[in-house]
């Protein structure tokens, strides 16, 4: 069938797959949840458990511990199970993770009464959210790579970033319930977080084993990508290491970079608007938004954690908008020229935190959301096309440079530490502007115009 009149989401071989495209968007909204509560859990361990900024980052460490380890054996697994058995594994990986919340809020009683130390309730937690994590690598590793194949390459990007859009709203919610749970308090005003954080992990738990049930018995078909620098061939002459191709390799490291820089923003967020937000007007303090706001130490009204939190979802609903423009965009644009525009934009938007220019620096916290929000999916791909069968070992490798999440949050937190959140916004500064590189030279590393072919025949 001519790819000119073929739909969005039509195979070659002419099978309509909107309903698969749906279902496994599905998993997309489930690791958003996930992921907007762990951006909204440092503080929470700063507060409960007395750690500095930096500190606190081992919850992104676990976090992105989890896909670094899982990611390699996550793309082997693919292989040997197809789409449909790896995406049931990951989603019994994050079902056993979320239940593990129960005994670490038991860990975490203990801490409490003096039986064990407060680290070894942090670690307790952090081994359930490096165990979720590892679940969702094999939903990513698999996932992103089957929606750039559920019909024609040249909408690979458009499909790829609307299932995204489901991650978009699962972060728009993620922070409300974490906000509800980590920063609950009782009658008297004293926190309760510390023993309610457990629960939303055990619904998640118990949503995906019920999803885990449904993949089971759905249609998911195992669709190869196509193979245009030929890397499926068995003559001499072609090429078939993924590595031998720059756009891959750039691909990896822009990855890593771009989560580096999301993870730290994500992550620090709270801290961000409850430190660097200019003074509240007293106006604002309404029945309505109460527990928005509260007196700091220095006497002057501003934004509370919980707050903060309800604040974290207005960035992930940017973050949606985002997708969705984008994701018109990129039916009109070159991926790889939006993806490059959109990073130079974040530059500019960590410049002006940087300079702390009061409202202006915190709206530009909300348009770096705004501005992040087709990275990850457009240069996931950018670095898997025309890699042919091989797209779920590079989609591995590409998923492992999720690590920079683990990493650089940490930097963040330093520099936050010795001078202030404003100033630790140097760091996914310069992260976006190796984004931004790779997003300018694609066509270079790639040898092609853009994701609807070559300019030269075969491989590199």
């Amino acid at each position: 069938m001519s790819t000119e009149k073929q739909g969005m989401f039509v195979t070659n071989e002419g099978r309509n797959v909107l309903i698969t495209f749906i279902l496994v968007s599905s998993l997309f909204l489930l690791w958003g949840v996930c992921n907007g509560m762990i951006d909204v859990m440092d503080k929470h361990f700063q507060d409960e458990l007395g750690l500095t900024k930096s500190q606190s980052a081992w919850v992104q460490f676990a976090h992105y511990l989890g896909y670094f380890l899982m990611a390699l054996p996550a793309g082997w697994l693919a292989i040997k199970l197809g789409y449909k058995g790896g995406i049931i594994t990951g989603l019994l990986m994050v079902a056993a993770g979320g239940f593990w919340f129960i005994p670490a809020t038991k860990i975490n009683a203990l801490a409490h009464a003096g039986v064990v130390s407060a680290n070894t309730a942090f670690v307790g937690y952090l081994v359930g959210v490096c165990a979720i994590a590892a679940g969702l690598t094999f939903l990513e590793t698999i996932a992103n790579p089957y929606t750039t194949v559920l019909g024609p390459s040249r909408y690979a990007a458009t499909r790829i970033n609307l299932a995204q859009s489901c991650n978009g709203v699962g972060w728009i919610f993620g922070p409300i319930i974490g906000g509800m749970f980590f920063y609950s308090k009782d009658a008297a005003g004293v926190s309760t977080g510390s023993q309610t954080l457990y629960i939303p992990y055990v619904i998640v738990a118990v949503v995906v084993v019920l999803l885990a049930i449904v993949f089971r018995f759905a249609y998911i078909p195992d669709i190869k990508t196509e193979d245009d620098y030929h890397l499926d061939d068995s003559t001499p002459s072609a090429s078939h290491s993924i590595w031998k191709h720059p756009h891959f390799v750039m691909a990896v490291a822009a990855q890593f970079l771009y989560v580096a820089a999301q993870a730290g923003i994500f992550s620090f967020f709270i801290n961000y608007m409850t430190a660097e937000v200019p003074a509240i007007p007293a106006s604002w303090h309404t029945d309505l938004f109460n527990k928005w706001f509260e007196l700091n130490k220095a006497g002057v009204l501003a934004i509370s954690n919980q707050g903060a939190a309800n604040l974290a979802s207005l960035g992930f609903a940017c973050f949606l908008s985002g997708r969705v423009i984008g994701s018109f965009l990129l039916k009109k644009f070159a991926a790889h020229k939006v993806l490059g525009l959109y990073g130079v934009l974040n530059v500019i938007c960590c410049g002006l935190i940087f300079c702390k220019l009061g409202w202006l620096s915190v709206a530009c916290v909300f348009l770096s959301y705004f501005f992040m929000s087709i990275m990850f999916p457009t240069i996931f791909a950018l670095g898997i096309f025309g890699l042919g069968v091989r797209a779920k070992k590079a989609s591995a490798f590409i998923v492992m440079a999720i690590m920079g999440g683990a990493i650089l949050p940490k930097l963040m937190g330093h520099v936050a530490d010795k001078y202030d959140m404003s100033r630790g916004f140097i760091v996914p500064l310069v992260c976006f502007a190796f984004v931004a590189f790779y997003g300018f030279v694609w066509p270079k590393l790639s040898k092609a115009e853009s994701l609807t072919g070559l300019k030269v025949s075969g491989g590199h």
